[in-house]
């Protein structure tokens, strides 16, 4: 197993395993199986942890329950690590750039930021990744699965996060406030980019000019100037540009609501 040696290989694809049991998984995706089912729900998974991950979103398994948020963990110690988020404490430094953290958990997440390791890798496609949780997220890719449902308007979501970001649009909340101006973001990245603002901080770069910006927003948008990507087209007259919101102010001449021309 730790030869490097791959002995095991799809008739199929002719890619290669270490294991026996890693190619019958493997095989799943060829052949359709989905030997397991979920007994809450009319759905099958082709491996045991991916049928694993699933139940969690029931709250199969998750019996410890924080007396704050209400959150629910299948471990004692997954529920002692998530308590320091409602505490102003952080204990835990990392060794490198001295960024401090309220778990260990979250600062062993950071420091594989330095150190580039990627524990935790996926049996089908052989991909890695940094932290357990995005692995869970890739599975729900590959299998399709879209578990977590706005009761709003029904659109799903593969991970609560995205759902929790959604359901803002409905509600209207803004819980993530500017300390500097009495200014409130929907989205904690959105509050980063703008704190920048204050701070002058621009940490992203373009690799064609040099330029750089406060939010990989704005560089997205930038990179559209050396690309030539125009992906947001008019409905009346066709016509496209680098954003949004350069569309949008276009519209206005449609509607004859300014006399300015694009």
């Amino acid at each position: 197993m730790h030869s490097g040696e791959h002995p095991y290989c799809c008739a199929v694809c002719n890619k290669s395993f270490s294991l026996q049991s890693i190619l019958n998984r493997h095989q799943l995706i060829h052949s359709g199986d989905r030997p397991h089912p979920c007994d809450m729900r009319n759905r099958a998974f082709g491996t045991k942890a991916h049928l694993k991950t699933h139940l969690l979103v029931h709250g199969a398994g998750c019996p410890y329950n924080c007396d704050v948020c209400h959150k629910s963990f299948s471990r004692k110690s997954h529920l002692k690590a998530h308590e320091h988020i409602h505490s102003d404490e952080c204990p835990y430094y990392c060794n490198v750039c001295n960024k401090s953290f309220n778990n260990k958990c979250n600062l062993k997440s950071h420091e594989r930021l330095h150190s580039g390791e990627r524990p935790y890798s996926c049996d089908v496609c052989n991909g890695s990744f940094r932290h357990r949780s995005v692995l869970n997220i890739h599975h729900r890719i590959r299998s399709g699965e879209h578990p977590y449902n706005c009761h709003i308007c029904q659109k799903s979501f593969t991970n609560k996060s995205d759902l929790k970001r959604h359901q803002r649009v409905h509600t209207g909340e803004h819980p993530y406030s500017c300390d500097v101006r009495s200014v409130a973001f929907s989205d904690k990245s959105n509050l980063k980019g703008h704190q920048r603002a204050h701070t002058g901080e621009m940490p992203f770069n373009c690799h064609v000019c040099g330029k750089s910006f406060s939010c990989t927003r704005d560089l997205k948008t930038h990179l559209r100037t050396h690309t030539g990507e125009r992906p947001h087209s008019c409905e009346v007259c066709n016509k496209s540009f680098i954003s949004n919101s350069c569309s949008n102010k276009h519209q206005y001449i449609h509607s004859r609501k300014y006399s300015y021309h694009c």
